[in-house]
Formats: structure tokens, sequence, C-alpha cells
């Protein structure tokens, strides 16, 4: 009986070159072999299969009716050894060292409950993230961090920028200082309130420069140079002042008014564009993809950001 099933997947490789170049020796100068290796291994194939795939013509070679047949298959089994070869070399270079990720100081705490880092080292054993902490920007083309989840706006064209989530910002207080001092029922109202003002170096912070602006008279009994220091300022009952809505809903404090429009701000993640596509940068970018809902979570708490879209009417 004839061996007919028993070919050479590696000569559908000399089939292929054949018929996309139309000739044995335009095939050998393609595989960057010799013109009578192309004819031995295709006359080979044609053997073991039984029949003939090409027809000699006088400028070349010309495909069969079976030929024509199988050379689509013969293009899917080449992507798939092609694919066979990339996710060899994926799993050859499995990313491995530390990835220095810088976030603001108050993301931590619910970084860390989230479960999110965990999952990440489960998904890359070889691979360590290092937060730098601080509300301070930290310098990505000066390799201080490789990642850095900021708010705000983006600055450098040599930074490459993924949104992650938009943050409302409202103004907040706590119970005590309501009761004591009342609740404004607008920014306007704020001018006759206590506040906690920001400093050092969040001074310039936009929700800085729109309570200055909207509450110039407002006596103020603190400065606080970081957002969870503001943070716990309020909490203390020390004053009123804005706050992101994820913070405010997730320490108990009293949402003064609407969130403020202009304040809301802009998470994203960064990275130096010649990082972008290292191993170990590209595997975490790709992780933050895959789990965007928890990663909202985290940055935003439990707000609209969650919810489906409103279905039209």
């Amino acid at each position: 009986m004839h061996n007919r099933h028993m070919y050479d997947w590696n000569d559908l490789k000399f089939f292929l070159a054949v018929a996309r170049n139309g000739s044995t020796i335009a095939a050998a100068r393609a595989l960057k072999t010799s013109q009578s290796t192309v004819q031995r291994r295709l006359v080979e194939l044609e053997r073991n299969l039984g029949q003939r795939l090409v027809v000699r013509h006088p400028r070349g070679y010309r495909l069969t009716a079976l030929g024509e047949t199988l050379l689509p298959l013969a293009e899917e089994a080449e992507r798939a050894a092609f694919a066979v070869e990339r996710h060899v070399a994926a799993s050859a270079a499995e990313p491995a060292g530390i990835i220095r990720l810088t976030c603001p100081e108050a993301l931590v705490s619910r970084f860390a409950a989230s479960g999110l880092l965990d999952s990440f080292h489960q998904r890359h054993p070889a691979l360590a993230v290092e937060l730098v902490m601080g509300d301070r920007f930290m310098d990505l083309a000066g390799g201080e961090a490789d990642i850095a989840i900021r708010a705000g706006e983006l600055a450098g064209d040599d930074l490459v920028a993924r949104k992650l989530a938009t943050s409302p910002w409202a103004v907040y207080a706590s119970r005590s200082y309501v009761a004591q001092h009342g609740q404004p029922a607008t920014p306007a109202e704020l001018d006759g309130h206590v506040v906690v003002e920001f400093d050092g170096p969040i001074a310039g912070h936009r929700a800085a420069q729109w309570l200055r602006t909207v509450a110039p008279n407002a006596r103020s009994v603190a400065r606080n140079t970081s957002i969870p220091g503001l943070l716990q300022a309020v909490s203390a009952g020390l004053g009123a002042a804005p706050l992101p809505v994820a913070l405010g809903q997730e320490c108990g404090l009293v949402q003064l008014f609407d969130p403020v429009p202009e304040l809301t701000t802009t998470w994203y993640l960064l990275t130096h564009r010649d990082l972008r596509q290292t191993p170990r940068i590209a595997a975490f970018c790709d992780f933050i993809a895959d789990n965007m809902i928890l990663v909202r979570r985290v940055l935003v708490g439990h707000t609209l950001q969650d919810s489906a879209p409103p279905q039209a009417a």
C-alpha cells in the first residue's frame, strides 16, 4: 500500500516558495538555498503525496488543480508554525526583574487591599513590583521610576500614556464639623467657613487654586503637604476641603454639595517611550489592561465607573 500520508511538513515550505515566486530559481533565492535543493524537496513532496502539485511551463511553474487547493492549507500550516515559534520565544523570554511603580500615597493602601499586585505576581512570578511612593512627580525619563499611575495633566513627549479612569472631586467635611458650623450648600458659601489648605508640593494643585478662587475669605486653620494629610485634617473636623470622591466616600465624610465638574481629574498609566516594549514593562501594562474594572475601582471607588451605561430609551 502506498504510504500516502507520510510527507515531511518541512517540504511544504518549498512548495509555498515555488507557488509564490513562480520558479525554482526565485524560490531558492527567497529561501537562501540552492535551486537543486528546491527541486529535490518538491519532487519528494509530490512523491509522498502521490500527486503532482506543480507543472513546468516555458516561463517557470504553475500550480495544478490540487496545488491550488492545497495552497491556502499550506499557508495555514506556515502561520501555525510561525505561531509556535513566537510562543516558544515568548515563554523563553519570561520577563524577570523589578518594576518600580510610583503612585500617590493615598492609593497605596487601596492597591494593597485590592489584591491586584498579588495576582500580577501570580501571573509573573519572576517579576517584583516595588512601590515608589510620594505625591511629588517622580522623573520617569531620569529613571527614578519605571511606571507611574498619575492624575492630572500629562507632561513630556517622551512618555507613553494610557487613560485609566476619570476621578470626580467634591468638597468634604466631617460630621462633627457640619454639626458645629452648618453645611454650605454652594461653593460660594464656603467663603464663610473654615478650610484646610494645600501646602508644599501640592500648593499648586488645581483644587487648591479653585478653593482660593471660590473662597478667598475662608479662614484657614491647617495646611497640609499631601492628600493623605489633608484627608486626616478634614476627618479630624478641622475644616472643609476638596477631595477625590473615592477618598471622601471611603472615609465616611459629608459631601457638602455636588461634585465640582472643573476638578474632575483623569488618571493615566505612564511609562517612558523607550521602556514601553521591554518585556517587564509590557507585562505590567498588559496586566493593567486585562484588569481595568478592578483598577478603576482602586482609583475612583465604587462610583458610576462600575455601572453599565444607561440604556437608550
